[in-house]
């Protein structure tokens, strides 16, 4: 029978989809929806967030985060110059009119890219990079494979539809909370309006909120017949950072009318909350056939922060569960048990228990030493 300091076990999700359960919504508009908080990756409200949908240049926030990391790595500069190549002409939409053989700073052309959505400027850096669009869509699909984004596969770099080219709203909220983590781009999510090739070209941000919305760190737009009006976008209050998606809205009024409303969801509805260890229910556990009879176990996530609602500090509750025993040998940080932090049945941070220190298995040399060394000090 397994050792447990609490009787029931509830069922538990991994972090990263850990979900409260929303205020009832109306019909939003959009086709699928998220709203999580991004250092604790937990899901405050969710519709549809898992279902394969067309993302349109939402597609871009997967090609910002492989530049910021380029550019953190030093294999690319914000002051090199960039060569467009032909394949600028085959590129539509949203573009600032490159010409094949033109040059521009990767500074110049990731304005272009944040700020307008260029197309065009979005296949020129990916074949800088990483020496052909092809390869760049590689590289972007082994990311989303990294980040856990199972439900994502990419085959341009821009958003074009087609029918290979899908994610959830869950994926984008993934990349993009990972994006936000990188300041390199903070400047240009938050420009309005702004101008290349000396005031010729104008760049104008399709991000309505950041003119208006109160801590907004910046997001990506795209649409497209597909796809309809879609949007990711992040948000930052005192020690929350938020991520808002929503994807195939009908038109522009809904999609930001969405995204606001999920955002103050968060903000009105929601605090960070330091859960508590109990550092008395943590006794040791047995080991067999290890050259110690017990070890030790601990939270693996001790001071970790979570998301609960506002005011329901005093209705948290903790579960701590264990196995029986553990055979040796037995490693530092093996798993031992499972922590729990859950308000109103739903929980909201899980933590492995694990083992503090490691257990070597008793072997015939141990136990010859043993003897000889109780024999010397009898």
């Amino acid at each position: 029978m397994r050792r447990t300091i609490c009787l029931l076990m509830c069922l538990v999700l991994p972090l990263s989809v850990l979900c409260f359960s929303p205020e009832a919504t109306a019909e939003s508009g959009a086709k699928a929806e998220i709203l999580i908080e991004a250092n604790t990756m937990q899901v405050l409200n969710s519709v549809n967030s898992d279902k394969k949908l067309p993302m349109a240049s939402v597609t871009k926030v997967m090609s910002l985060l492989l530049w910021a990391e380029a550019i953190e790595a030093g294999t690319l500069t914000l002051e090199e110059t960039v060569k467009a190549t032909s394949a600028v002409q085959d590129t539509d939409g949203s573009v600032i009119w490159l010409e094949p053989g033109e040059e521009m700073t990767a500074a110049e052309l990731l304005e272009a890219v944040i700020v307008a959505s260029a197309n065009d400027a979005c296949v020129t850096l990916a074949e800088h990079v990483a020496g052909s669009e092809a390869q760049f869509i590689k590289l972007m699909n082994a990311r989303a494979r990294e980040l856990g984004m199972s439900n994502t596969h990419y085959t341009n770099c821009v958003g074009y539809d087609d029918s290979g080219h899908y994610t959830t709203a869950y994926d984008v909220a993934v990349v993009t909370a990972e994006l936000m983590k990188h300041e390199v781009y903070r400047g240009w999510m938050l420009t309005w309006l702004d101008y290349l090739r000396g005031g010729e070209t104008q760049l104008v941000n399709t991000n309505k909120l950041i003119q208006y919305y109160d801590g907004i760190l910046g997001g990506k737009t795209g649409t497209t017949d597909n796809a309809g009006c879609c949007l990711s976008v992040c948000a930052e209050r005192s020690d929350m950072r938020l991520v808002a998606v929503v994807l195939g809205c009908p038109d522009d009024e809904t999609r930001f009318g969405r995204a606001e409303a999920l955002l103050d969801y968060g903000f009105d509805g929601f605090e960070k909350f330091t859960p508590v260890i109990d550092m008395t229910k943590l006794q040791h556990i047995p080991v067999t056939r290890g050259t110690q009879n017990t070890v030790l176990p601990v939270v693996k996530q001790n001071g970790a922060e979570c998301i609960i609602r506002k005011g329901a500090a005093s209705q948290v509750e903790y579960e701590y569960t264990f196995v029986e025993q553990a055979e040796a040998p037995v490693e530092q940080g093996q798993f031992l048990g499972e922590y729990l932090v859950l308000v109103d049945g739903i929980a909201v941070q899980r933590s492995d228990i694990v083992a503090a220190q490691a257990v070597k298995r008793i072997s015939f040399g141990y136990c010859l030493w043993d003897i000889l060394s109780q024999l010397i000090w009898m």
